[in-house]
Formats: C-alpha cells, sequence, structure tokens
C-alpha cells in the first residue's frame, strides 16, 4: 500500500464561532470559494459547503466537512470528509491572523469521500484517499493523496 499525490485542494472560509457548548466549542466554516488542482481533477469549489467543526477540551478539533466542486470539463463531484487538527501554538496564531502553517506545524489529516455521477470520474467512487493540511491566509489548503 501507498499514497499516491492527486490534487492539492485550497478553499476560502468565512468562519462563524456558535461558542461552547456540551460537546465542545462549535465553528462553522462556511466554504465561499476555492479550487481542486491535480493531473486528473481540476476545478472549483461551488455551491454549498461547509466545515461543522468541533474544538474539544484536548486540544484537537475535529472536522465534519461537505461540499463540491465542479471540473473545468463540467463534472460536479461531492466531496465529505472527517479530520483531525492538532491546535498547536503556531496553528492557533495563524488562524487569528489570518496567517498561515506548513504542514509539519501540526497534525491537520483528513480522510475524503469523494462521489460522482459522471462517467469520466467513475474512478473517484472507487478510491480511498488522504490528506494533509494547514492553514493559509484565507482559508485552508490540503495535499490529497490516493491510497493504493
Amino acid at each position: 500500500m501507498e499514497l499516491v499525490y492527486e490534487y492539492t485542494q485550497r478553499v476560502q472560509l468565512e468562519r462563524r464561532i456558535v461558542g461552547p457548548g456540551p460537546y465542545g466549542t462549535r465553528v462553522v466554516a462556511s466554504a465561499t470559494g476555492g479550487t481542486i488542482r491535480g493531473q486528473r481533477l481540476n476545478g472549483k469549489v461551488v455551491g454549498a459547503g461547509a466545515d461543522w467543526l468541533l474544538i474539544g477540551a484536548d486540544g484537537y478539533a475535529r472536522l465534519d466537512v461537505r461540499a463540491q466542486f465542479e471540473t473545468d470539463d463540467g463534472a460536479v463531484i461531492y466531496v465529505s470528509y472527517g479530520g483531525l487538527i492538532e491546535r498547536t501554538e503556531r496553528f492557533q496564531a495563524a488562524s487569528q491572523s489570518s496567517g498561515e502553517t506548513r504542514f509539519e506545524d501540526q497534525y491537520f489529516r483528513i480522510t475524503p469521500r469523494l462521489e460522482a455521477g459522471d462517467e469520466r470520474y467513475q474512478w473517484v467512487n472507487q478510491t480511498l484517499f488522504a490528506g494533509r493540511g494547514r492553514s493559509v491566509s484565507d482559508g485552508v489548503e490540503f495535499e490529497v493523496f490516493r491510497i493504493t
């Protein structure tokens, strides 16, 4: 088994803090735009999409994301993923100041599941993916890998 680079996803986010609740601190980050760039997948983030993030007392945030993107050749692909972010000092500082982190600055991992109806992209329906993330000035960026 190996990881093979598939695409880079950059998503612009608008965050709203719901606040502390019975399960942790809830943050809703709405996707306002973004891009997907890779050898086989290229397009833009479209339509409704958000992350219903939950920050736990253990210093980690748990992701619950749903979105879609439209490929440059007109197909729509739905993506959903869970994930985990270690809220290191560097990550928290970047989040508060629209700064950036490197992939190595925190444990930030996702497990995307892609769904496509378009025949040209049926391969995503039978593929498992994993990715790593980082904070960027206007949102987040992921490198996503196909698990072979």
